[in-house]
């Protein structure tokens, strides 16, 4: 299956961090299964048209929080289950996240929580 990530330069992300996350997200929903292989950096850098380097750090960084694995023989693969980060620590990334930008735009606590209750009522 091919690894399908887009990258959007108009977004203000990175475009490591736009792969790193939308790969996260794949494993994360069961797209990318346990043992999957990533493409090598070299060819997915060519097919989004991203220096090596970009996609060289978003999969550095997917390894450094055990999203993946890299070895010589098998290359970059999905890690197992065990060895990820489980949904209470990608919470806690995402409202850690989410506190640095309200405190960047000067936002009132309470604020910047009525409208994580307000987006979370909405989905309902």
């Amino acid at each position: 299956m091919p690894l399908k990530v887009v990258v959007d330069t108009d977004l203000g992300i990175a475009p490591w961090r736009q792969v790193r996350d939308q790969v996260v997200h794949l494993i994360t929903t069961g797209a990318l299964a346990p043992g999957t292989r990533l493409p090598p950096i070299r060819q997915l850098a060519r097919d989004l048209a991203l220096a090596s380097g970009t996609v060289a750090r978003a999969y550095r960084e997917l390894e450094e929080d055990g999203w993946v694995q890299t070895a010589r023989a098998r290359g970059t693969v999905v890690a197992e289950a065990a060895d990820r980060p489980g949904k209470a620590d990608l919470l806690r990334a995402a409202a850690d996240d989410y506190a640095r930008a309200a405190r960047e735009l000067g936002v009132d606590p309470a604020v910047a929580l009525t409208a994580v209750a307000t987006a979370l009522e909405s989905l309902q």
